[in-house]
């Protein structure tokens, strides 16, 4: 997929389609009535039939119609224009690339209204990562022929030239994370049989020697020797050999502390010796999708080439159960030198993560941010709609909210008080690794605050946001816009514009 910015007049733009926003109830955005004026009044008949009302993600295609240069046009249903937001455009974007994938247009013109608050730069990079997430598809495991859309280039339209360089850039940097995203979609995807902590090692290797990264891929040895026991409890059941994986973007000053990502990494989860119910146990898959993210978030940074420090961990395995397995009842010694009673060994994230949070101490971070499909409470919580944040910092929770809110993939924040400590006491452990039914994913970011107290952290809590279930059960790449839209902020403005946007190849499996 090919993405353009132009600037001229959407009634005389020459494009297989060009689409454009109609507001709840027939509501009709600026550039709507401009082709209803050079149409004689044929975008309001059609809403006086009632054939279109402008509802949220509703599409109504006319062909050849007078006045215009397009061949086709596309009306977008927007939604209540009080109520018109960021989200709202991301979702008309999203609306119109699904429905030109099931027409023969090989070229589609966006003109959608402008948001309060919004830039050329922002929409332009909503506008990329919408269309990634929308032309995504998965079928390289299929066999037969595969469905290719026809549609090769998106354009975004701007009736003034002056906002096409801020735009050109922001389609730059959607791209990058629409294909980050798209990386981690495709990991998240794969079976637990292809995609294994060895296979997602070798992934870290591929991706960094395609975008210059520095990699590190620890052993069972090499943990053993730094006294990872949590993480190597888990792996303990397993015939799949765990990986440390460490991945370095080193663009910003020397001096300057990196940003750490942490991502979880069970590329399956059967629960271990507490084994899961086997109904749709097979999205255990997705246990890795916060590592998944971590790896496409990596991608982003390196292919935006932005001007920081950022490193990237992911601690994999798989969590099976066996005659090798831990038992719960079993106390093991972490990285830190604390103890951890095992009541659980379905609550394997926290465990594999409280040495990956030890380990990142030696980078002196500026801040650290873990990624995890890691409790089901959260889910429960807030559904699939927004990511759980815990923090020990209020500024840096704040930083990554705005994040979710200007990428559209947001976060909810949850307390982080020293009460809950009290449900992980242990008669026999410096702690236990669940608190109970109340107030779980509180508490299992109460057990990873443990191994934080050296330097600002954040923890995501993915599990209802990772994906999808039902019929359109799949990854869906989150949270890499969030923390690449963090990183970006980071890293400031860039110095200048890039000459032209990439071209971005569809992601197939592998």
């Amino acid at each position: 997929m090919k993405f353009d910015v132009k600037a001229g007049d959407l009634r005389t733009r020459k494009t297989d389609c060009l689409a454009i926003g109609v507001f709840a109830e027939g509501t009709l955005s600026d550039e709507a009535k401009a082709i209803d004026d050079a149409s004689r009044g044929a975008i309001k008949a059609l809403i006086r039939e009632g054939d279109f009302g402008g509802d949220i993600d509703s599409c109504h295609m006319l062909h050849s119609l007078d006045g215009i240069a397009a061949n086709r046009l596309l009306l977008i249903g927007l939604g209540s224009q009080e109520k018109y937001s960021a989200q709202s455009f991301r979702r008309g974007v999203s609306s119109a690339v699904k429905r030109m994938g099931h027409s023969g247009s090989s070229d589609l013109t966006l003109s959608l209204p402008t948001p309060d608050k919004e830039d050329a730069r922002s929409l332009a990079r909503s506008l990329a990562t919408a269309a990634h997430e929308a032309l995504y598809r998965f079928d390289g495991l299929k066999s037969g022929d595969k469905v290719t859309p026809k549609l090769k280039q998106i354009v975004m339209l701007l009736a003034d030239p002056e906002r096409v360089t801020l735009a050109t850039h922001g389609l730059s940097e959607g791209t990058a994370i629409g294909e980050g995203a798209d990386l981690a979609r495709d990991l998240g995807n794969l079976p637990a049989n292809i995609c294994t902590p060895t296979y997602l090692a070798d992934q870290a290797k591929k991706l960094a020697l395609e975008s210059k990264l520095d990699v590190q891929v620890l052993d069972r040895k090499q943990m053993q020797a730094l006294g990872m026991n949590t993480l190597l409890s888990v792996a303990a059941g397993s015939d799949e050999p765990p990986k440390f994986i460490v991945l370095k973007h080193l663009k910003g000053n020397a001096k300057d502390a990196p940003i750490v990502l942490v991502g979880k990494g069970i590329t399956f989860d059967t629960g271990g010796i507490s084994l899961k119910p086997g109904a749709e146990m097979d999205e255990m898959k997705y246990d890795m999708c916060g590592a998944a993210s971590v790896i496409g978030t990596m991608q982003t940074v390196a292919r935006l080439r932005l001007p920081i420090n950022v490193i990237g961990v992911v601690p994999t395995t798989e969590n099976m159960p066996s005659g090798k397995a831990t038992r719960p009842g079993d106390i093991v010694k972490s990285m830190s030198g604390q103890t951890v009673e095992i009541l659980n060994t379905d609550a394997e994230g926290r465990l594999i993560l409280c040495d990956a949070l030890t380990y990142v101490e030696r980078f002196k971070p500026a801040c650290v941010i873990d990624v995890a499909t890691l409790t089901g409470a959260c889910v429960i919580a807030l559904g699939s709609v927004g990511s759980g944040l815990l923090a020990n910092d209020d500024e840096l929770a704040q930083e990554v909210l705005a994040a979710g809110l200007s990428s559209g993939d947001r976060a909810w924040q949850l307390p982080l008080w020293d009460e809950y400590q009290d449900q992980l006491k242990s008669n026999f452990a410096d702690m236990a690794n669940i608190g109970g039914r109340a107030a779980g994913t509180i508490t299992a970011a109460s057990f990873l605050a443990r191994f934080t107290k050296q330097y600002r952290w954040a923890h995501l809590d993915i599990a209802g946001t990772a994906w999808r279930s039902g019929k359109d059960k799949g990854s869906t790449g989150r949270p890499v816009p969030l923390l690449s839209h963090f990183l970006i902020a980071r890293a400031g403005e860039p110095a200048a514009p890039p000459k032209s946007v990439r071209k971005a190849k569809p992601r197939r499996s592998r």
